[in-house]
């Protein structure tokens, strides 16, 4: 893969038929909704340590933290 393949297309974003960027894009996604599906879909491919993958599950949580807290006025589980 050259230089431009990793930076446009790394392959932890185009494992499978369709790039994420393209779904998160083709679903009219926010920035939030997008990340969250973003780390959610690359925390198997990007690392192969499952510190590093459950690293990217938490950015995915954090996320979707901030999206349920938009819904909700602000308020999070434990409030």
């Amino acid at each position: 893969m050259d230089a431009k393949d990793v930076v446009n297309h790394p392959k932890h974003y185009t494992t499978g038929r369709i790039e994420v960027a393209d779904a998160i894009e083709g679903l009219g996604l926010d920035f939030l909704e997008g990340n969250v599906v973003k780390y959610v879909c690359r925390h198997k491919y990007k690392h192969s340590s499952p510190v590093k993958q459950l690293e990217d599950l938490n950015k995915a949580k954090w996320y979707l933290d901030k999206l349920i807290a938009q819904y909700s006025g602000g308020r999070t589980n434990g409030d």
